[in-house]
């Protein structure tokens, strides 16, 4: 993908997933089974006959939910079983390109850190202004080049 088709689906993908940073969507205490089991006044034994599943399965699957140990599979199984549709999505906790600036920014923190330190030993420090411009053209440098190095320990 180029430089240019990454950052439009960069753009389309944030002007999906903006309006969900600010919706936080909290998962019942029991679960969303459990929930809309219940809201619905289906019981156990109704469910398990929609899923197809042993009755004593319903509160395995709602446990696993609370607890994390579920699979996406049995989500969407119990959630069409009531006429539900399950809802996945990734919703990052800022901006996509905040998130790419910022581990830019760290990445050229940790490289002209390592070589402020080097040009200290040779007598060679930089001033503070300079290390501010060097570290925004390493940023810039970062952001225009292939982001899958952005991402590498060093």
């Amino acid at each position: 993908m180029s430089m240019n088709q990454a950052a439009l689906a960069r753009k389309n993908l944030e002007k999906r997933l903006a309006p969900l940073r600010h919706a936080p969507i909290a998962m019942p205490s029991r679960g969303w089974t459990r929930a809309i089991r219940e809201a619905l006044g289906m019981t156990t034994r109704q469910l398990a006959n929609r899923m197809g599943v042993s009755p004593s399965r319903i509160p395995v699957i709602e446990k696993a939910e609370a607890t994390g140990a579920t699979t996406f599979k049995t989500l969407r199984e119990a959630a069409e079983a009531m006429n539900c549709t399950l809802v996945y999505a990734f919703v990052p906790t800022k901006p996509l390109d905040d998130i790419l600036h910022d581990q830019a920014a760290r990445k050229a923190g940790m490289e002209l850190s390592r070589l402020d330190h080097t040009m200290r030993l040779e007598n060679q420090a930089m001033v503070k202004g300079d290390l501010a411009d060097e570290r925004q053209r390493m940023i810039d440098d970062l952001l225009s080049g292939a982001l899958r190095g952005l991402w590498d320990d060093e």
